[in-house]
């Protein structure tokens, strides 16, 4: 299986406004020991094939795919998404990496209200997933997954079984943030095997999410106060994980992120290369 991290593991989720450049980023994570990265934001990297290409190419990493956020219960937004699946989709058939990750957007939810849309808002996101799916497979030939997310309307379990029900797109499955919430990650992967056509990895904090359940702190506080841990620290056996995967002769790519906290005590690079080894290590085994 592919091993890859993600500019969010350096703190960039946007295009602009960030602390390193993609030049930086790229020269990290390949120092980190990587052989793949993800996209990360659009307009972050070159969005221009051969540029990208050579970039990738000159520090022997590959593109494993991209991740895109959208508002998906949000009416009227298809022209916008459509852009942007055009820009996405080209770059991906291109560069020959055919994954592309579909996540709702956590911020356009009032405070207090995280996630909650009506049967209404509801509709609206399926219907943008159902065109996504369809739009960029006819169009570009790229498998389109879903990334069930903190803090949107697709997180909890009943969520994601109702999302499955209600359309034919497979899930990008995010070990941390489907385990924020007290959710046995291993468990629900067996169950929904089949429709797992994306990885990534994540852990959480276990005292942190503890606080978290019982009101004490908010997920976005807990975020900033790293409560998204390395690896070998959480609460998600990914020693567990990692054999599921290679009993089921997962072949396709596996990110590792690693949100960065207000008050980390590691940089992103030494953190990126301690979850590596702990990785190549369980992939040994």
């Amino acid at each position: 299986m592919l091993i890859g991290n993600a500019p969010c593991s350096w703190g960039v989720f946007y295009p602009t406004g960030n602390r390193l450049t993609a030049e930086e980023y790229l020269d990290a994570v390949a120092r980190a020991g990587y052989r793949a990265t993800e996209l990360g934001p659009l307009g972050f990297l070159p969005d221009d094939p051969a540029a990208l290409a050579d970039a990738l190419a000159s520090r022997a990493l590959t593109l494993a795919g991209a991740a895109h956020v959208h508002v998906l219960a949000e009416p009227g937004s298809w022209p916008v998404l459509r852009t942007a699946l055009d820009r996405l989709g080209s770059l991906l058939s291109r560069l020959d990496a055919p994954h592309l990750a579909l996540m709702d957007e956590s911020e356009w939810y009032p405070p207090g209200q995280p996630g909650v849309v009506d049967q209404a808002g509801w509709r609206v996101m399926i219907g943008h997933v159902r065109d996504s799916l369809r739009y960029v497979t006819e169009t570009y030939g790229v498998r389109l997954t879903f990334h069930p997310h903190v803090g949107t309307c697709v997180e909890r379990e009943a969520q994601i079984d109702r999302l499955l029900q209600d359309t034919e797109v497979d899930l990008c499955f995010d070990t941390g943030h489907h385990a924020f919430w007290d959710q046995d990650a291993v468990a629900y992967m067996r169950k929904v095997w089949d429709r797992i056509g994306y990885m990534h990895l994540k852990n959480v904090d276990p005292a942190m999410r503890a606080r978290v359940l019982k009101g004490e702190l908010g997920p976005n506080e807990s975020f900033a106060q790293g409560v998204m841990c390395p690896l070998p620290d959480g609460a998600v056996d990914i020693a567990a994980v990692i054999a599921l995967l290679k009993e089921k002769a997962y072949e396709g790519p596996c990110i590792v992120e690693q949100d960065p906290s207000d008050n980390a005590t590691e940089t992103p690079e030494a953190l990126a290369a301690r979850n590596l080894i702990y990785l190549q290590d369980l992939l040994a085994r």
